[in-house]
C-alpha cells in the first residue's frame, strides 16, 4: 500500500473537549495486531455504527469490526509530528532514587553506562508528562526526540546506524541495526505513540470485552472515529480505553486509558501535530558533536542488547532489520517456561515463584530499606498465608511471604482471591 498523501501537513491539536493530548508508557513486548483481533466474535463487537456528536466531524457510519480492521490495515510509512504523553500510575515520589535506578540500567554489569543509552534514558516515560517529536520515512529511517526543559535526547535510526544523543551530558551512544538483528536477548521496548498502545489493548479483546464505536472527534486537526474498549468483568482496574482513529489513514492518533476507580487517565497519549508528508532526508542525519563522549554498542556494559523504542520501528515499518525472537509477545514477567496464569481476560493474574522470601524486613537488608518497602504496600492475609500488596492505579502485585508473586491489572481483592485459588 502506498503511503497516504497529506491533506493536513501541520495542524494544531484539538479534540471535542479541547483537552491537550497526553500519553504514557507501559512495560511491553513487541506486538502487532493479530489476525485473531480482526476476527473478533460478533458478541464482543458493538454493532451500533458511529454517530457524530454535536460539533464533531460528520463521518460515514462504521462498525467497530470495520474500524478494528481499518487499524490493522493501516500502512502509514511516512510522517512527522509531536506526541504529548502522560502517565499517572499513582506511584510514590522517590526523588532521585528513580533517576538513579534508570541510569544504572545502562551499566548492569557493574560498569559505567552511557546517559545516551536508550534503555536507560527512555525509562523516564514511566511517569509524568513528556513531549516527543517523532519522524519516520519507512522501515530504515526513524527519529524520536524527547524534549526537556533545557536539553533534548534524540534517538535516530538511519540505515544501518542507530544513534542516541543526550545534549545535557553531551554523550553519544552508537549501535547498528545489524547488531540488533544478530543479538541474542532483546531488551524491553517503550511504547512511544498511540498505535503501539492500541495494538496491545486490542490483543486483550475477547468475549470478556465490549467494543463499540463511540462517536467522532478532531485530533491534531484530523477527523477521527472513537473506538471504545471496556472490560465486561468486574475486578479489573481498567475502566475503559478510548482510541481516536484517523478516519482516512486508520492510524490511531490518541489513546486514553481511564481506571475503574475514576479520576484522571492513567495513560493518555496523543498527537498534538501530525503531517503525513515525507520528512526531509536531513532529519535523520547525525554526526557526533565535537567533544562528545561516544560509547559504542559493543563497549557498553549491559546484560541485554538494546532496541529502538516500539512505536517507530514497528509502527511505520519493520525497522532495524531486527526480525523477531522466540520471546516475542510474551507478557509481564514471562520467561522461557512462562508464568502460571489464573483467571482469564482482563482478570488474568500471572503467578511467579521467586523461590525466595517475600518483602524483606529492615534487619534482613540493612537499615530501614525493608521497612520502607513494606510501608509502600498493604499487608493482607488469607488461606494462602500472608503477604504484601503493592498498588498502582493500573497494575497491582501481591508478594506472599513464601516468595510467590501475583501480578495483574486487577484489584487487591482479586489478587487475594487468585492467591487463595492457587492453593
Amino acid at each position: 500500500m502506498a503511503p497516504y498523501a497529506s491533506d493536513d501537513n501541520t495542524t494544531a491539536a484539538r479534540d471535542t473537549r479541547g483537552d491537550d493530548a497526553r500519553g504514557a508508557r507501559r512495560r511491553a513486548a513487541r506486538y502487532v495486531v493479530p489476525v485473531a483481533v480482526t476476527g473478533v466474535a460478533a458478541a464482543t463487537i458493538g454493532l451500533v455504527p458511529a454517530l457524530a456528536d454535536s460539533g464533531s466531524p460528520d463521518l460515514p457510519e462504521i462498525s467497530a469490526q470495520e474500524l478494528i480492521e481499518k487499524i490493522a490495515a493501516s500502512d502509514v510509512q511516512q510522517l512527522s509530528g509531536t506526541v504529548k504523553i502522560t502517565t499517572d500510575l499513582g506511584l510514590p515520589d522517590l526523588g532521585g532514587l528513580g533517576g538513579g535506578l534508570a541510569s544504572g540500567m545502562a551499566g548492569q554489569d557493574g560498569g559505567e553506562g552511557s546517559s545516551a543509552d536508550p534503555s536507560a534514558k527512555l525509562t523516564e516515560l514511566v511517569s509524568g508528562t513528556h513531549t516527543l517529536r517523532v519522524a519516520s520515512d519507512g522501515p530504515d529511517r526513524q527519529k524520536l526526540s524527547l524534549l526537556e526543559d533545557a536539553a533534548e535526547y534524540s534517538l535516530i535510526h538511519n540505515g544501518e546506524d542507530v544513534w542516541g544523543y543526550d545534549s545535557a551530558s553531551n554523550e553519544v551512544y552508537h549501535g547498528t541495526a545489524a547488531d540488533g538483528a544478530a543479538g541474542g536477548k532483546r531488551a524491553e521496548e517503550v511504547p512511544a505513540t498511540p498505535k503501539d498502545l492500541t495494538e496491545e489493548a486490542l490483543k486483550a479483546v475477547d468475549d470478556t470485552t465490549a467494543v463499540t464505536v463511540d462517536g467522532t472527534a478532531r485530533v491534531a486537526g484530523r477527523d477521527t472515529y472513537k473506538l471504545l474498549v471496556k472490560p465486561r468483568q468486574s475486578g479489573s482496574t481498567v475502566g475503559a480505553i478510548t482510541v481516536a482513529v484517523d478516519a482516512k489513514t486508520g492510524l490511531p492518533l490518541k489513546f486514553t486509558l481511564t481506571p475503574a476507580s475514576g479520576g484522571a487517565a492513567v495513560v493518555d497519549a496523543g498527537f498534538t501535530r501530525i503531517s503525513y508528508a515525507k520528512p526531509a532526508a536531513s532529519t535523520f542525519d547525525f554526526t557526533p558533536p565535537k567533544g562528545a563522549k561516544v560509547t559504542e554498542e559493543g563497549d557498553a556494559p549491559r546484560t541485554q542488547e538494546r532496541d529502538f523504542p516500539k512505536g517507530l520501528d514497528k509502527e511505520f515499518g519493520d525497522g532495524f532489520g531486527q526480525g523477531t525472537d522466540d520471546g516475542a509477545g510474551k507478557g509481564l514477567g514471562e520467561h522461557a517456561e512462562g508464568p502460571v496464569v489464573i483467571g482469564e481476560g482482563w482478570n488474568a493474574v500471572a503467578v511467579l515463584d521467586t523461590g525466595g522470601r517475600g518483602v524483606p524486613s529492615g534487619t534482613e537488608v540493612g537499615g530501614d530499606i525493608g521497612g520502607f518497602l513494606g510501608s509502600l504496600g498493604d499487608e493482607v492475609k488469607g488461606d494462602f498465608g500472608s503477604g504484601t500488596v503493592f498498588k498502582t492505579r493500573l497494575v497491582n502485585a501481591l508478594v506472599t511471604d513464601d516468595g510467590k508473586v501475583y501480578v495483574g491489572a486487577v484489584t487487591k481483592d482479586a489478587l487475594v482471591k487468585a492467591a487463595e485459588s492457587g492453593k
